[in-house]
């Protein structure tokens, strides 16, 4: 039987860890790119190349901004041709400042997880469009999801179920490796901060993370801004026919006016990419 073993690249400090571990075989690592990653997350990925390892396949199906704020999704059609468009789960509010409810996301399926499955299925296997992989053919596909963040695994392991030529596989929890864990592993691997994969507008992050790109990454920042504003300017397809306010801030407010510097709430506010269950974001 023919295996291959390909990892979900996030680039991130888990899936980095992964991607360098020696007892690892991995024959193919994919990275979906939403070309909308922090300057950081891209620097991080060159260095992987660099290093002449397991091949890295960078493949994309558009930047997801743009389709988001022209309401179409990753093939293109949108709701000026009657149909949906990729949303991503911003907060949503009558009035600024008094939130009500969040977006259902889709972003992550349409521009992570199914250009990985497309990427393995035409290019790895060489498989036509539309047809089954071979019985003699088995596909593991390597996350890393690390042992403080074992919930998100579950809702992996769905999208397995009933699949014969598809296994999932854990490296980390295999390892009962934390974060931390991971960030020792990469001391004395990496000579710079590995970054926290996600796109710079994504609405979970939490104040730490916008204060973050904020201070360190100021075309990022200008572009979660721009995308931001973009939710609510008038005529723009992606709030049509909606009644309430699009925020990518928990807070419901613009992202520009918020003070993170000086937000003194107790906590790290916001929702956190170790809540994003789907495994493709934050890794």
């Amino acid at each position: 039987m023919k295996e291959v073993h390909v990892l979900c690249l996030g680039a991130g400090v888990q899936s980095t860890t992964v991607y360098l571990l020696d007892d690892l075989h991995l024959d193919y690592a994919v990275f979906a790119d939403t070309q909308e990653e922090p300057a950081a997350v891209y620097r991080h990925l060159d260095w992987l190349e660099r290093l002449g390892r397991t091949p890295i396949l960078r493949r994309t199906v558009g930047k997801l901004g743009n389709d988001l704020i022209a309401a179409t999704n990753s093939r293109g059609k949108g709701i000026n041709g009657g149909g949906r468009f990729a949303s991503i789960p911003a907060f949503t509010a009558f009035s600024e400042g008094e939130p009500i409810g969040i977006v259902k996301r889709q972003c992550t399926k349409e521009y992570k997880i199914e250009i990985i499955q497309k990427t393995i299925r035409r290019e790895i296997l060489g498989l036509l469009p539309g047809r089954p992989v071979p019985k003699d053919v088995l596909v593991h596909q390597h996350y890393g999801i690390s042992f403080d963040e074992r919930s998100r695994a579950s809702r992996i392991y769905e999208r397995y179920i009933g699949l014969r030529s598809w296994r999932p596989h854990f490296p980390l929890l295999d390892r009962t490796w934390t974060r931390s864990d991971c960030l020792k592993f990469l001391e004395t691997r990496v000579p710079h901060e590995v970054p926290k994969s996600a796109c710079v507008f994504c609405p979970f992050h939490r104040d730490s993370e916008w204060r973050r790109l904020k201070e360190t990454d100021s075309e990022g920042w200008a572009r979660a801004v721009e995308i931001d504003s973009g939710l609510r300017r008038p005529g723009a397809a992606v709030n049509r026919k909606l009644y309430q306010k699009l925020y990518l801030h928990k807070s419901c407010r613009p992202l520009a006016e918020i003070d993170f510097e000086n937000r003194q709430t107790g906590f790290d506010f916001g929702i956190g990419l170790e809540n994003e269950c789907e495994g493709g974001c934050g890794v």
